[in-house]
């Protein structure tokens, strides 16, 4: 038996979704007397339901919405090593089957059976983003791990996520393990070379959850004058030109951003075809409709604005808006490419909110395409907020 504190559940709380996989307790469901409210954040305790029977081990934040998060089914599991190395070898199998390069994400968090942790591989170096409080003192197990089961020598800890601060966790990044890249990394996707910044660019350096968005994009960009808007480093741009694109621009307001996209291109072999415009996206796209421009192919790729369901509704706006102001970019018979990686605007809002902003441009179009997250981001079903990002395409 377990020495371990307790989390028990109010006589009313849901404990039938946890027992089908629900991975969170949030701080309203949960007893919180004197003892619980005294335990150290990262604490590990026995989940009960309101009538003590045990649903397995979870870790404790007092401070936090999420009281509780499910680490193992096993009330009495042991969160050592050997666990780390199971699981990690666990979410390397399916990489690897995926994959024939090194650069994906290895773990995705509550998905591949570690809450709040991401990890995503470039290479000879992981970048780690704990955003847990569960993680922090556990994080030179987890640099061990990884240097022995996915043979990397370089760990390094990201710790710009805005959960780290729900948390109540600093915003220190710091080397695990090995030494931190001194330039960018270029990392092999869709044909294209794209530049990560794994220590100065945003989130872990690169996102590669939007790789079959790239791929399906590029599809549809052979000879085309293509439009990347919100592009960071030429994702949309640099997998068009790669697949045969006559032209592509990216637009961005991050110059540093712009600057790897460049490289990039000149990396793939495409940068005679390829140009930047750095500026308020919004901004960039009226001055390109006051200057007449018609693209064949136009992918607009916003930040997540609608990152919490109090700004659903401004969020949904400013995807309407995005589409406005898109839509009469693309030539008659052209593609129109929407994305939301907000987890708050679900598909069917965030579709419906492209239509109308198109609709309000003036053009009609047909859906022809829905893109998820790539497959090493894989989706809990359990939990929505797992399956954040969606892409739709329109022929207009």
């Amino acid at each position: 038996m377990t020495d371990l504190p307790i989390l028990r559940l109010k006589p009313k709380a849901n404990a039938r979704a946890l027992r089908h996989g629900f991975p969170w307790v949030y701080a309203n469901e949960a007893v919180t007397d004197r003892r619980t409210k005294n335990l150290t954040p990262g604490s590990l305790a026995v989940l009960e339901d309101g009538e003590r029977r045990p649903l397995g081990l979870a870790t404790v934040n007092p401070n936090s919405k999420i009281i509780g998060r499910v680490l193992d089914r096993d009330s009495e599991a042991v969160i050592d090593k050997a666990w780390f190395l199971a699981r990690i070898s666990k979410a390397l199998d399916m990489r690897d089957r995926l994959y024939d390069t090194p650069f994906y994400r290895l773990v995705h968090a509550e998905a591949d059976g570690f809450p709040g942790l991401v990890i995503d591989r470039f290479g000879d170096t992981c970048v780690v983003q704990p955003n847990a409080a569960w993680l922090e003192s556990r994080l030179d197990i987890l640099a061990e791990v990884l240097a022995e089961v996915v043979g990397v020598s370089n760990v390094l800890k990201n710790a710009s996520g805005r959960a780290r601060s729900l948390e109540g966790l600093d915003d220190v990044n710091e080397v695990l393990l090995g030494t931190a890249p001194d330039a960018p990394v270029p990392v092999l996707m869709n044909g294209a070379t794209y530049m990560a910044d794994l220590t100065g660019g945003q989130k872990t350096g690169l996102f590669f959850d939007q790789r079959p968005n790239h791929a399906f994009a590029a599809s549809l960009s052979k000879g085309a004058r293509v439009l990347d808007v919100f592009s960071h480093v030429g994702g949309f741009a640099l997998a068009a030109l790669a697949g045969g694109a006559a032209h592509a621009t990216s637009v961005d307001g991050s110059a540093a951003a712009l600057a790897l996209a460049s490289e990039g291109a000149v990396q793939t072999g495409v940068a005679d075809r390829f140009t930047t415009r750095q500026g308020d996206a919004f901004d960039q796209l009226e001055v390109l409709a006051s200057e007449g421009a018609q693209f064949d192919v136009v992918i607009c790729d916003p930040p997540a604005f609608a990152p919490s369901k109090p700004a659903l509704e401004k969020g949904l706006r400013a995807y309407e808006r995005v589409a406005r102001l898109a839509a009469p970019l693309v030539a008659e018979g052209g593609y129109l490419g929407l994305c939301s990686c907000s987890h708050a605007a679900e598909l069917s809002l965030f579709r419906n909110a492209s239509a109308r902003g198109i609709g309000r441009a003036g053009r009609r179009g047909q859906i022809i395409h829905t893109g998820f997250a790539g497959p090493d981001h894989p989706l809990m079903p359990q939990l929505a907020e797992s399956g954040y990002l969606k892409s739709v395409f329109f022929r207009l």
